[in-house]
């Protein structure tokens, strides 16, 4: 008979790993609980929804972003084909279309036979894993409040959180062409994939008074531990000083404004949310204000006059658990951390993947929940998993988020600062990530190659 698979939770991570494990023949039952239940952002019942940016980073393959990118490609990801098929256009980066990107996402899904999709909210770990031989947790950073209950009860681990802010996005029609101009970071006048709302001094000023003195959702001034780096909302930043947001946000660096011919003072980016690009996101704007504040403020930014918001900016608070504590390399809980159930052999395998697992990112939680899925068919199939190398970009990450002697961890994406050194050291930061990008490259193959002697890369040529 087949072995069973349960997966909870359909975003980037449950997407992907139910998936990968559908091709190696496992019998999948995905237990998604939108849109019965929703979260406080989701808005439907798509699978692999994004509810954040709708950029997927850099694709530039001397990057660490661009090496997770060539991971995903190399084990045949499902859902990074999905984003490559509904990209918009973002200079450097890799954005997708976010409604047909989910849509082709469930399409996929919903077509594989060997996936049982279930749409009904899960209260107990205990209970849901009956009957089947491994269970792939991949609810996200939105976990509901009784899944996270449970888990922590079942883990005897506290949960950590931090808080995560989305931009605005508004629409093109509303904005005002004529004190906007199209151009990337460096690129000539009129090239490129953004629009730019230029400021000057005073109406900088003006936007940084309305900001800071605006209500906001959360009531409070967070410490810096409280916010995750990348989410900081907007006036936060400026919270910090007269130019942190014009050397972080707004910054002006490779923008020149056709209208002056110069720099501007500060410059808002704004970047397509489709293909079509009927509405745009604030890129850096996240922010925790009140609806009605973020339509005062944001309409003070050059060309936002008269914006309509398609959606507002939202703060909320997302879980995830102690990683290094709690998982081995494997994305798998450590038996003695599952207490008096599993010791009494109650439970299967318990698998943590994605946000959830104490990883940041859009790819990178694809790329966990394919780490995930991989981990179950060894273990299903009684083979060993091949060595991950520290070399390759989710390597280095997972290394990092599953060291026992990390204390007080914080979610990261991938990065080179946390790669393992160059045997020989290279001063110029270019070349040093051409190096790492090469090192990492030949590692992959390896590994690649390692999977498929193993048995663990049947059922995907030619797979959708």
């Amino acid at each position: 008979m087949k072995k069973k698979v349960l997966v909870i939770g359909a975003g980037l991570a449950g997407s992907e790993a139910a998936y990968q494990l559908a091709c190696r023949d496992f019998a999948v039952t995905l237990l998604e609980m939108r849109p019965e239940k929703q979260t406080p952002v989701h808005k439907g019942g798509l699978f692999g929804e994004l509810v954040c940016s709708n950029s997927l980073k850099s694709t530039k393959p001397e990057s660490a972003a661009g090496m997770l990118k060539a991971e995903l490609a190399a084990l045949h990801s499902m859902v990074y084909e999905c984003a490559l098929k509904h990209r918009v256009l973002a200079g450097g980066a890799l954005a997708v279309d976010r409604d047909a990107f989910a849509l082709e996402i469930t399409r996929r899904i919903g077509g594989m036979p060997q996936i049982d999709v279930v749409r009904r909210e899960a209260l107990s770990i205990e209970r849901e894993a009956r009957g089947f031989d491994a269970v792939v947790i991949a609810t996200g950073p939105l976990t509901s409040d009784a899944l996270a209950s449970d888990l922590s009860s079942l883990i005897g681990g506290d949960f950590l959180a931090f808080y995560d802010a989305a931009a605005p996005i508004v629409d093109a029609e509303s904005l005002d062409f004529a004190k906007l101009f199209v151009q990337s970071r460096y690129e000539e006048e009129g090239a490129g994939d953004y629009l730019n709302a230029p400021f000057t001094q005073e109406s900088y000023v003006r936007f940084e008074e309305a900001l800071i003195g605006a209500r906001r959702v959360i009531a409070k001034d967070f410490e810096t531990k409280e916010l995750f780096s990348a989410c900081q909302p907007i006036e936060e930043i400026a919270r910090k000083g007269h130019d942190a947001m014009r050397f972080g946000p707004l910054k002006p660096v490779g923008l020149t404004d056709p209208s002056t011919g110069r720099r501007p003072w500060a410059a808002l980016q704004l970047r397509a949310e489709n293909a079509d690009k009927t509405c745009y996101n604030l890129v850096g704007c996240q922010t925790n204000l009140t609806f009605g504040e973020q339509e005062r403020v944001f309409r003070l930014v050059p060309g936002l006059e008269h914006a309509d918001f398609v959606r507002f900016g939202v703060m909320h608070r997302n879980t995830f658990i102690d990683a290094p504590r709690l998982l081995d390399s494997h994305n798998r809980l450590h038996v003695d951390s599952r207490r008096a159930a599993v010791a009494a052999g109650d439970l299967p395998p318990l698998y943590v993947v994605g946000q959830l697992a104490g990883t940041e990112g859009y790819c990178e939680a694809i790329r966990s929940g394919l780490h995930g899925a991989l981990a179950v068919a060894a273990d299903l199939r009684g083979v060993s998993l091949p060595l991950l190398p520290e070399e390759t970009a989710f390597g280095a990450l997972l290394s990092y988020a599953t060291n026992p002697e990390t204390k007080g961890y914080q979610p990261m994406h991938v990065n080179f600062g946390i790669m393992k050194p160059l045997e020989k050291p290279v001063r110029n930061k270019g070349a040093r990530y051409e190096a790492y990008a090469r090192r990492g490259g030949e590692a992959l193959g390896c590994y690649v190659e390692e999977l498929r002697q193993a048995g663990l890369m049947e059922g995907l040529d030619g797979a959708e």
